[in-house]
C-alpha cells in the first residue's frame, strides 16, 4: 500500500488492499466550521478527504442570519453564506462530500470504521466534528421564530442586533447568568426567566446577576409559548407561575435559551471517552487528541467553554494538523 515503508506501517493497513471498500485517508464527520475548516486543511495537504454530512449540513450557523464576530467580514455576513463559503474553499482542495448519518464505529480495527446504514466507511484517520445541539424548551412559537426572528441561543452571537431593546433570557445555570450579563451592554432590560427561586448558578455569577441593575430576575416561572408567530417575529414570552398558575406576557423582542447543549456525540461515546455532560474528553497535553491513535475531536463536541465558530475552527485546523502528521507517520 502507497507509504507503508515499515513493520508498523504494515501492521496497521497491509491486510486491506484486499477489501472491496476502499480505505480513506481521512474522514471527517460533520460540516460546521470545525469540520470544513479540517477539511480545508486536509484538502490543502493533498490527502482527498472524505465529508461526512449528517442532518444540518452546514451546522448551527446555517441558521444565524448575521454574523459579525467571525474574522475577516467587517460588515458582517449571512451565517448561510460563510458555510457556503467554507464548503466551496473546502471542495477548491479536493474535499467530497457525501450524505449520510453515522450510527456506529469500531476504532478497535485497523482502518477505522464508520458504519452509516448499510454502508462501512474506513478509514486511516477521523475527525470528528459533529457538534452540539442547543437544549430548546420546546413551547409553541420557539421552533418558528427561530434563527433571526428573535429567539436565539447565543448571546455572544446575537447580542448586538437588541440594543436597547427588552429581551428575555431563559435558564439559572452560570450559561443563563452569563448569557444575561452580556446582554446588559446592549439591551435595555433583561428578564431572567427561571422555575426556581434561586438561580443554580455559582455564587459569584448569581450574585452578579441578581445585583444587576438591568436584569429583573424572574422567579419560580416557566416559558408557555413565545409570542409573534403571526408577525415572524418575536413581539413577547408568555410565562406561567408554577405556584399560582398563573400567566402573562413579558413585552420584549428577544429569547435567548439558555438551558444547555447537547453534544452530537452518540455514536462515538462508546469508543472515546466523555465527560459528565457527554463532551468528548480529549488525551491529556491537546485539545484534539483522543486515546484512539488517529482519531481526533474538533468544535463544540468537545467544547464546552467557548462555543464559537472561530474557536471551532482553530480546533479544525488542530485536528487536520494532528491527523496529516500522524498518517506522514504511520503510512498515509
Amino acid at each position: 500500500m502507497r507509504g507503508c515503508q515499515n513493520a508498523r506501517d504494515v501492521s496497521l493497513f497491509a491486510p486491506f488492499p484486499f477489501m472491496s471498500h476502499p480505505v480513506e485517508n481521512v474522514v471527517i464527520v460533520g460540516t460546521g466550521c470545525a469540520g470544513l475548516t479540517a477539511a480545508i486543511y486536509t484538502g490543502r495537504a493533498n490527502l482527498n478527504p472524505l465529508v461526512i454530512e449528517g442532518s444540518l449540513p452546514g451546522g448551527q450557523l446555517t441558521t444565524t442570519s448575521e454574523v459579525e464576530n467571525f474574522p475577516g467580514y467587517p460588515h458582517g455576513i449571512d451565517g448561510f453564506q460563510l458555510m457556503q463559503n467554507l464548503r466551496e474553499q473546502a471542495t477548491r482542495f479536493g474535499a467530497r462530500f457525501e450524505q449520510a448519518q453515522v450510527q456506529s464505529v469500531d476504532f478497535n480495527s485497523h482502518p477505522r470504521k464508520l458504519v452509516c446504514g448499510d454502508r462501512v466507511i474506513l478509514a486511516k484517520s477521523v475527525i470528528i466534528a459533529t457538534g452540539a445541539s442547543p437544549r430548546m424548551t420546546g413551547v409553541p412559537g420557539e421552533k418558528e421564530l427561530y434563527g433571526g426572528k428573535g429567539v436565539t441561543t447565543c448571546a455572544t452571537c446575537d447580542g448586538a442586533f437588541y440594543r436597547k431593546m427588552d429581551v428575555a433570557v431563559i435558564g439559572g445555570g452560570d450559561s443563563a447568568a452569563e448569557e444575561a450579563l452580556f446582554l446588559t451592554r446592549f439591551a435595555s432590560k433583561v428578564y431572567l426567566v427561571h422555575r426556581r427561586d434561586t438561580l443554580r448558578a455559582s455564587k459569584i455569577m448569581a450574585d452578579r446577576a441578581t445585583s444587576h441593575p438591568k436584569i429583573e430576575c424572574v422567579w419560580n416561572a416557566v416559558p408557555v409559548a413565545v409570542e409573534g408567530v403571526e408577525q415572524g417575529a418575536v413581539s413577547g414570552l408568555r410565562i406561567r407561575d408554577v405556584n399560582t398558575g398563573a400567566e402573562r406576557t413579558l413585552p420584549l423582542k428577544g429569547v435567548f435559551v439558555a438551558i444547555g447543549h447537547v453534544p452530537n456525540t452518540g455514536p462515538f461515546a462508546a469508543a472515546l471517552d466523555v465527560d459528565e455532560g457527554g463532551y468528548f474528553k480529549p488525551a491529556a497535553g491537546s485539545q484534539v487528541k483522543t486515546k484512539v491513535p488517529g482519531v481526533y475531536v474538533a468544535g463544540d463536541c468537545a467544547d464546552h467553554v467557548y462555543r464559537q465558530a472561530i474557536t471551532a475552527a482553530g480546533m479544525g485546523c488542530q485536528a487536520a494538523i494532528e491527523a496529516e502528521r500522524w498518517l506522514a507517520e504511520h503510512g498515509g
